[in-house]
């Protein structure tokens, strides 16, 4: 999709997304993509709220702060001294790594930039939920599944938190003590131990990978393709979510990619790219790949799915090629018989960017409690948030947002102005799905 989006450009995830220190694996967070092991200690929410290059300055620390543990205002206190030095912080890591750990270069691309923020949004992330359990247990878990197609095994870790350790005590050595130390050993401890026995867990119920032969290649417009695979065994997945991809072009370079139909009976699954400037993978699915071609893909993640234990009609803001996994929640909704409204924008920035939209009339066609509104920037001067002001209010949907970062932040806010509260606004993890260096 669009760069960056949540589903078709070049996406760090996740997911479920940048992962503690493995190539390209992060939260649905997650939005994504697309969660059950022992509960880790309660351990305190990092103030700091998750960046796409740096760590931010901190922010007005919530009244419920002042409850958190000893060890969650020491780990604060380090994401905020090593802030200023974050991309210092994590090249050292890898230095560190590397250097006492040359073993597991092999884990890793070739070309580390990207790699690097992974690390940092995965600590930020951690850091951030680290009081709130349920949230910190489930994205962890995730990102532990998530890992085993990397290779990662559970004698990786003491390695890495060894190196972590070591670089956070060189660019926070003015704070640095034997107590900080003892709080992010505890801290990591635990994280580990979450994400080793979620991958455990996992290892017993699915493979690491899927093998998938590319069938069909249909060039849309000249970057943008609708690839469609058939994975060598059953690949299970709900409508609305996403899964990493890796071609054979770019070996451990995964990027996440949205389910651009429900499950189908022929098990074959499809995905809108759109090609982004120095894509290495979008570039290579458009404009490389080709039937008989096998890609890898990961394990399912995301939470954008419909709740079908409700009546409540479905508000769909779908920007570029985030009308994929839009396409796919309309499909889900008419195989489960339901009638229930279904409003659907489709944003683009010209006529030749609704690549899709063909299909979403025939859809629209055969099913007469589905609307579908193309919204273009460039004719009508009219964004689709704006677009979502105009013709609410939309206090009776479900709302599901898919399309670049920006887009989504700008659509959020125009939903809860429209009067449906955030706990109806349904889309993956933004830090999981900015596209960095890619």
């Amino acid at each position: 999709m669009d760069a960056p989006t949540t589903t078709s450009a070049d996406n760090g995830t996740s997911g479920g997304g940048g992962g503690w220190f493995t190539p390209h694996q992060q939260p649905a967070t997650p939005p994504g993509g697309e969660s059950a092991s022992p509960e880790p200690a309660p351990m305190a929410p990092e103030t700091t709220p998750p960046a796409e290059q740096h760590v931010p300055p901190q922010r007005t620390a919530p009244a419920k702060a002042q409850e958190a543990s000893p060890d969650a205002v020491l780990i604060r206190r380090t994401m905020a001294e090593v802030g200023p030095v974050a991309d210092k912080v994590t090249s050292y890591f890898y230095a560190l790594l590397f250097v006492r750990h040359p073993e597991l270069r092999s884990l890793f691309p070739a070309a580390m930039d990207t790699q690097r923020d992974r690390l940092l949004k995965a600590l930020l992330t951690a850091a951030e939920h680290i009081d709130n359990t349920p949230v910190l247990v489930d994205y962890l878990q995730n990102l532990g599944r998530g890992h085993r197609k990397y290779g990662t095994r559970p004698e990786h870790y003491p390695a890495v938190g060894e190196c972590l350790i070591g670089a956070l005590k060189k660019y926070a050595e003015h704070i640095w003590g034997p107590a900080f130390e003892a709080a992010w050993v505890r801290a990591y401890t635990t994280i580990s131990q979450v994400m080793i026995d979620a991958a455990a867990v996992d290892e017993l119920r699915a493979p690491a990978w899927w093998y998938a032969e590319v069938v069909a290649h249909d060039l849309r417009t000249r970057d943008v393709a609708v690839v469609t695979v058939r994975p060598d065994q059953p690949y299970p997945f709900l409508a609305g979510q996403y899964t990493s991809l890796e071609t054979p072009w770019w070996p451990r370079i995964w990027r996440h990619y949205s389910f651009a139909s429900a499950p189908r009976s022929d098990g074959l699954l499809s995905f809108h790219v759109k090609a982004v400037p120095a894509g290495w993978v979008s570039g290579a699915l458009v404009h490389r790949a080709r039937p008989g071609d096998v890609l890898r893909l990961g394990p399912p993640s995301g939470s954008m799915t419909v709740d079908h234990t409700t009546d409540r009609g479905l508000l769909c803001l779908g920007g570029g090629t985030g009308i994929a996994p839009i396409k796919a929640l309309v499909e889900d909704v008419a195989e489960h018989g339901e009638r229930r409204p279904v409003e659907v924008f489709y944003g683009a920035r010209t006529d030749i960017d609704l690549y899709d939209i063909d299909t979403m009339l025939r859809l629209q066609q055969s099913h007469p409690w589905l609307s579908v509104r193309a919204v273009i920037d460039e004719q009508a001067r009219l964004q689709l948030p704006d677009a979502i002001r105009r013709y609410g209010p939309w206090n009776e949907y479900d709302a599901y947002v898919s399309g670049p970062p920006g887009m989504i932040r700008k659509g959020v806010d125009a939903l809860r102005d429209s009067g449906i509260p955030a706990e109806r606004i349904r889309h993956d993890s933004l830090e999981e799905l900015v596209v960095i260096g890619d």
